[in-house]
């Protein structure tokens, strides 16, 4: 459990969630039949957002294509498409696309409307070219991509999927240790000996806080070298804030296994309060801007959005402690939060 599940998550999250949309689906409805036509559908074919899967002649088969999910969106092309454009007059040209997954849809139509931007610039610029004359156009943008010039949406994962599966690995595992004594009798055993509250935690707590720094090190190493994810920031700023954060999540999961006293309700109210939060609450897939209010206030008590905040600061920022310290400052008390709850539980359960 302490190596397979993280190895597994990472490879299951890092290449089946994607934010990015390529290669969309698309069929082409060409009533035209012209070169101008095609030279217009060239630029949908050249790229890497769209897939063109094939032609219709009807909306019926258009339709089919799209109930079947084949197809996402569907560009039909009139047949006085080429007259209009050399005619001067605008060449309206329909766009019929899939709704189902408004997110999706959203962003193909976007990349559809830059494509026919792009067309719309060229094609005036080789009008004024062959009059002899140069458009110029009053504003030009420049984006300037920080932090991740590539827009892969790889590269905002990883880092807050190393949290979320920290988290759930962390809680996990300790969440079982106090249950499974409760569970086999040995607890009694363990009261009776001379050691001390603090201390017995101190012992359930340093093996598996050693096992979450191995996982650490192999879900940062896999970031690396499978999918190759910029780290700009230093080895020593993760370490620190990774074990501060390991340290909470440890500690509250140690808190569980003493209030539970069963191994099966320790696991799974574990994964209610780390795995949940972690993903849905933390920013890691969903932006925290665009929650509900009361939503969003309840996000500033899950630790893992601090740490979501600190893993993507050091690897896509290189920020560090003169950035991140407000966010280490909450772990901090989130650490000490959940050992003053795990201790003062245990001695209340053993009195």
């Amino acid at each position: 459990m302490a190596v397979a599940i993280p190895v597994i998550m990472m490879v299951m999250f890092g290449y089946a969630l994607t934010l990015d949309v390529d290669n969309v689906p698309i069929v082409i409805w060409d009533q035209d039949h012209s070169s101008v036509s095609r030279e217009f559908i060239l630029n949908f074919n050249n790229s890497r957002y769209f897939k063109i899967l094939g032609y219709c002649d009807t909306y019926s088969r258009i339709e089919e294509q799209i109930n079947k999910n084949k197809a996402l969106m569907a560009l039909i092309i009139p047949k006085d498409f080429s007259h209009l454009l050399e005619a001067g007059q605008k060449a309206p040209v329909q766009l019929i696309i899939d709704g189902s997954d408004s997110n999706t849809a959203s962003i193909a139509l976007s990349y559809a409307e830059g494509i026919t931007g792009s067309y719309n610039k060229a094609f005036v610029n080789d009008a004024f070219s062959r009059q002899g004359a140069r458009y110029n156009e009053p504003v030009e943008l420049r984006p300037r991509v920080w932090f991740n010039e590539t827009l892969l949406s790889r590269n905002f994962i990883i880092p807050g999927l190393i949290a979320v599966v920290m988290m759930i690995v962390s809680a996990l595992l300790t969440s079982l240790t106090v249950a499974r004594e409760w569970e086999r009798g040995t607890m009694e055993q363990l009261i009776s000996t001379p050691i001390k509250s603090g201390e017995l935690i101190l012992g359930k707590f340093i093996p598996y806080f050693v096992i979450g720094v191995v996982d650490i090190i192999i879900v940062v190493i896999m970031g690396q070298f499978v999918f190759h994810v910029p780290f700009r920031g230093t080895i020593a700023e993760l370490i620190v804030f990774s074990a501060i954060f390991l340290t909470g999540v440890s500690c509250w999961g140690i808190f569980i296994s003493v209030v539970t006293k069963n191994q099966f309700m320790a696991s799974q109210i574990s994964f209610i309060t780390t795995f949940l939060p972690a993903f849905l609450l933390s920013g890691f897939a969903f932006p925290i801007i665009n929650m509900p209010k009361p939503i969003e206030l309840i996000t500033y008590i899950i630790p893992a959005r601090y740490f979501v905040t600190i893993l993507k600061g050091i690897y896509l920022k290189g920020v560090g402690f003169p950035v991140l310290w407000p966010q280490g400052l909450f772990l901090l008390v989130f650490v000490l939060v959940t050992i003053a709850l795990a201790k003062a539980k245990f001695k209340k359960k053993v009195a």
